[in-house]
């Protein structure tokens, strides 16, 4: 018999670590080899980790709801084979392995990724009031890991905003250049916000992992990236017209619904094509273009949000991206997404619209650049040419764009290109095979 180790594994690119959110087994359960043992969320998706062994499960040693970084040991597993290795020599051996580590990140240390922080970092400094700007990271280009806060953590010297920062960013007047400013209390400290309070008949309801790994990648995005925001307006009449002609006849032959949404994610996809500079992310010294346009939808339950990934988009008919939308959506719903279906997104589609939305400000999905909130298709009344008043079939298409990747110009020349692809959609110009 040998006792091996079960560690953390790598859902997804970028992905440093990841939140037990449920155990699927027990200590003494009997486990085949690739049989599901726990569910673990990263800031990008919701997985089952299967096990990678056959044996029976010894000790769990990481709880749920707790964050570990990838490759650290998650549970130990008792399996065939040869005999185990003494525990002092384990601990020894991991320690030593572990020491190592440290020193090689020391003697490599740079600051390339100081401000790329984990949402599992950025949930513990604020929850604990804590100024990052002050830490110095052990991770790879000195990122500051979830050790390094719980560190500080654990010694209780917290460092808040140092004063010397704050007025080296305040403006001086010329003539005061050499003058040292004394720091105001006021600058030196920043009083923690009171907690809120429950009152009689108040219901609490516990954060669950999703949620806590949702709030911290929205907190992520509005943190790291300056949101700016756009709207066009659309006529898609004619769209409405065709859909609406073909869709009995399309379900009853392809056996899945043709959607309004499966027209708008095309058009996305033909456009991002012809502008790829929106298909790009921020890469701190650089914007990295990418070739591949991989859509992420989003799509929602009642407790999470998930962004399924319609791989190449442009190379698919109408009809093959309403059946990955009909498909993953079911995943989701189904809980039998796997983590492989939400990487490599290069561009958000949102269909805000499928509640009744008409105007709405998306957060971006970050290392995204932008996200697209396609709203309800509503009636309204237009003046057309001639001065003619007319109830045209009308949508709101808004745009969050990361303002360090994109500017107005080329993201009003997107948006255009998508207002013109679709008010060109009908039965005489598109064919949805």
């Amino acid at each position: 018999m040998g006792i091996e180790k079960i560690t953390m594994p790598q859902l997804g690119e970028s992905v440093t670590e990841g939140t037990i959110s449920k155990w699927l087994v027990s200590p003494g359960d009997k486990v085949n080899k690739y049989d599901p043992i726990a569910e673990v969320m990263t800031d990008k998706v919701n997985a089952e980790v299967p096990s990678s062994f056959t044996g029976t499960i010894k000790e769990l040693v990481a709880g749920e709801d707790e964050t570990l970084a990838v490759g650290e040991v998650i549970c130990t597993i008792e399996t065939e084979g040869g005999a185990a290795a003494p525990a002092e020599e384990a601990v020894k051996e991991e320690t030593t392995t572990k020491q190592a580590s440290e020193a090689i990140a020391q003697a490599n240390v740079d600051s390339s990724n100081k401000r790329r922080y984990s949402p599992a970092v950025l949930r513990l400094a604020q929850e604990n009031n804590i100024d990052l700007e002050q830490l110095t990271g052990t991770g790879a280009g000195g990122r500051i890991t979830r050790k390094d806060v719980q560190k500080v953590i654990e010694t209780g010297q917290i460092p808040t905003a140092a004063p010397e920062k704050a007025v080296q960013e305040a403006p001086a007047a010329p003539q005061a250049a050499e003058t040292p400013v004394a720091p105001t209390p006021a600058a030196a400290s920043k009083p923690a916000a009171a907690p809120v309070q429950s009152m009689p008949g108040d219901i609490e309801i516990p954060v669950s992992g999703v949620r806590k790994a949702i709030a911290a990648n929205m907190l992520r995005s509005k943190h790291e990236a300056p949101h700016a925001w756009t709207m066009v307006e659309i006529d898609v009449t004619n769209l409405v017209e065709y859909r609406n002609s073909i869709k009995g006849e399309f379900k009853k032959k392809e056996g899945f619904n043709l959607t309004f949404f499966a027209f708008f994610v095309k058009a996305v996809a033909q456009a991002l094509k012809e502008y790829p500079q929106i298909n790009s992310m921020w890469a701190g010294d650089k914007i990295i273009q990418k070739k591949d346009i991989n859509l992420s939808i989003a799509v929602a339950t009642d407790d999470a949000l998930f962004v399924p990934v319609i791989k190449n988009a442009d190379e698919k008919t109408i009809k093959g991206i309403a059946r990955e939308i009909t498909e993953l959506a079911g995943k989701v719903r189904d809980g039998k997404l796997k983590s492989e279906e939400m990487q490599g997104g290069t561009f958000t589609v949102n269909n805000t619209g499928s509640f009744g939305s008409v105007q709405s400000m998306g957060i971006i999905n970050y290392p995204q650049a932008a996200i697209l909130q396609v709203e309800s298709i509503v009636k309204r009344p237009v003046v057309m040419n001639g001065g003619m008043i007319a109830v045209r079939d009308m949508v709101n298409l808004c745009l969050s764009l990361d303002h360090r990747v994109l500017d107005g110009l080329v993201c009003g020349r997107f948006l255009a290109r998508v207002k013109e692809i679709l008010e060109n959609t009908s039965k005489e110009n598109t064919s949805v095979y």
